[in-house]
């Protein structure tokens, strides 16, 4: 399988391990890719993620000649989906470092993360008409949310593939970095995540992932929830006085 994982301090990196194939993910290892999301979200000691590719590939998309020979289209797209909303789901904030091509469902993975920094070799592409396919992983969903509809038509409908400089323009990444600095950027960046308050961080992102949908009075409502919880955490506590005390402070997520 091409789905590697290791826990350090709170970090967990997953690299998509298939250099061979340009990282590409076969319906068994998007299932496991999804299998590994859930059980980081289901483990408080898991505080951040970084996901990234080996080689010079994030991901290529799906290795469907690898798929189970007489599987229907919705059955083997019902596997794949499953990863995906793992992914939408996980509470805590995932990191991907984008360090080369990110094509079809390898583009779609890095929108669904929350920050994406990438190597200024890096593309993407949702290269799915150009299959004769439709976009998948959620990226339907998720693509004119992050560059709006008439951006994302022009990447869809034309399936041309865009640079990095051009991806930070349209906000699919949030920082372009060269190549060799890619992975210190994006660890640094990781674990600053790793080290910052979980419990506030959770809330956070679920209050920015809600907002797409909620109205603005939802949202005042979700915030003063949100602030209700975290503020009774300990964690605020352990803020303020680290502050007061010009010290680093030590969340733990209490």
């Amino acid at each position: 399988m091409s789905v590697d994982v290791d826990r350090d301090g709170g970090l967990v990196r997953i690299v998509l391990n298939a250099p061979e194939r340009r990282n590409a993910l076969t319906p068994e290892e998007f299932e496991l890719l999804g299998a590994e999301l859930t059980r980081i979200a289901r483990t408080p000691s898991d505080r951040a993620v970084l996901l990234t590719g080996a080689g010079t590939a994030f991901c290529a998309g799906a290795q469907l000649a690898e798929a189970v020979p007489d599987e229907s289209t919705l059955a083997l797209m019902g596997r794949i989906n499953e990863a995906a909303r793992a992914l939408h789901r996980l509470p805590q904030p995932i990191v991907a470092a984008v360090n080369g091509p990110a094509y079809g469902a390898g583009m779609s993975i890095a929108l669904g993360c929350d920050i994406v920094v990438a190597a200024d070799s890096a593309t993407f592409c949702q290269v799915f008409v150009k299959r004769g396919l439709v976009p998948d992983f959620g990226s339907s969903w998720l693509l004119p949310r992050i560059v709006g509809r008439q951006a994302a038509k022009r990447l869809v409908l034309t399936g041309e593939p865009v640079g990095a400089a051009e991806a930070l323009a349209l906000g699919i990444a949030a920082q372009v970095v060269p190549a060799a600095e890619l992975q210190a950027a994006a660890e640094s960046l990781a674990r600053t995540l790793a080290d910052g308050p979980p419990i506030a961080q959770r809330l956070a992102k679920r209050l920015l992932d809600a907002s797409s949908t909620n109205g603005f009075d939802d949202q005042l409502e979700a915030e003063a929830a949100g602030a209700a919880i975290a503020s009774a955490s300990e964690d605020v506590a352990e803020a303020f006085a680290a502050f007061a005390a010009k010290r680093p402070p030590a969340f733990r997520g209490r």
